[in-house]
Protein backbone atom coordinates (compact mmCIF):
# COMPACT_ATOMS: atom_id res chain seq x y z
CA UNK A 1 0.00 0.00 0.00
CA UNK A 2 2.77 2.22 1.05
CA UNK A 3 4.35 1.92 -2.89
CA UNK A 4 1.55 2.96 -4.41
CA UNK A 5 0.58 5.73 -2.21
CA UNK A 6 4.81 7.15 -2.86
CA UNK A 7 3.97 6.11 -6.77
CA UNK A 8 0.64 8.52 -6.62
CA UNK A 9 2.18 11.14 -4.97
CA UNK A 10 5.28 10.93 -6.94
CA UNK A 11 3.58 10.79 -10.49
CA UNK A 12 0.05 11.72 -10.09
CA UNK A 13 0.55 15.32 -7.99
CA UNK A 14 3.34 16.63 -10.43
CA UNK A 15 1.10 18.72 -11.81
CA UNK A 16 -0.04 20.41 -8.79
CA UNK A 17 3.51 20.87 -7.85
CA UNK A 18 4.64 22.11 -11.19
CA UNK A 19 1.19 24.79 -11.24
CA UNK A 20 1.91 25.66 -7.30
CA UNK A 21 5.75 26.67 -8.02
CA UNK A 22 4.21 28.64 -11.00
CA UNK A 23 1.87 30.54 -9.46
CA UNK A 24 3.91 30.73 -6.10
CA UNK A 25 1.28 28.95 -4.05
CA UNK A 26 1.61 25.15 -1.92
CA UNK A 27 0.77 22.22 -3.81
CA UNK A 28 -1.37 21.19 -0.90
CA UNK A 29 -3.62 24.24 -1.61
CA UNK A 30 -4.06 23.50 -5.01
CA UNK A 31 -4.69 19.71 -4.51
CA UNK A 32 -7.95 20.89 -2.02
CA UNK A 33 -8.91 23.35 -4.72
CA UNK A 34 -8.51 20.52 -7.31
CA UNK A 35 -10.99 17.97 -5.32
CA UNK A 36 -13.51 20.58 -3.86
CA UNK A 37 -13.55 22.22 -7.69
CA UNK A 38 -13.84 18.19 -9.09
CA UNK A 39 -16.88 17.56 -6.15
CA UNK A 40 -18.94 20.65 -7.73
CA UNK A 41 -18.28 19.87 -11.04
CA UNK A 42 -18.57 16.36 -11.42
CA UNK A 43 -15.43 15.50 -12.26
CA UNK A 44 -14.43 17.66 -15.56
CA UNK A 45 -11.32 19.25 -13.60
CA UNK A 46 -9.71 16.17 -14.19
CA UNK A 47 -10.19 16.27 -18.20
CA UNK A 48 -7.62 19.43 -17.62
CA UNK A 49 -5.85 17.66 -15.13
CA UNK A 50 -4.56 14.77 -18.08
CA UNK A 51 -4.40 18.18 -20.47
CA UNK A 52 -1.67 19.63 -18.05
CA UNK A 53 -0.08 16.54 -17.23
CA UNK A 54 0.28 15.87 -20.73
CA UNK A 55 2.19 19.39 -21.48
CA UNK A 56 4.18 18.62 -18.55
CA UNK A 57 5.59 15.55 -19.50
CA UNK A 58 5.84 16.83 -23.61
CA UNK A 59 7.53 20.10 -22.39
CA UNK A 60 10.96 19.61 -24.29
CA UNK A 61 9.35 18.79 -27.16
CA UNK A 62 6.21 21.50 -27.94
CA UNK A 63 8.44 23.96 -27.00
CA UNK A 64 11.26 25.28 -29.18
CA UNK A 65 14.93 24.99 -28.17
CA UNK A 66 16.49 27.44 -25.81
CA UNK A 67 19.04 29.47 -27.89
CA UNK A 68 22.92 28.84 -25.28
CA UNK A 69 24.08 31.78 -24.31
CA UNK A 70 28.18 32.43 -25.45
CA UNK A 71 30.28 33.54 -22.49
CA UNK A 72 32.27 36.76 -22.89
CA UNK A 73 35.21 34.75 -22.92
CA UNK A 74 33.99 32.69 -26.70
CA UNK A 75 32.98 36.62 -27.97
CA UNK A 76 36.31 38.16 -27.44
CA UNK A 77 38.35 34.79 -28.56
CA UNK A 78 36.33 35.22 -32.08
Amino acid sequence: MNKIIFWFEQNAFGVCESLGKYLGISSGKIRKYFIYLSFFTFGSPVIIYFILYFFKENKKWLLPPKKLRRSILEIELD
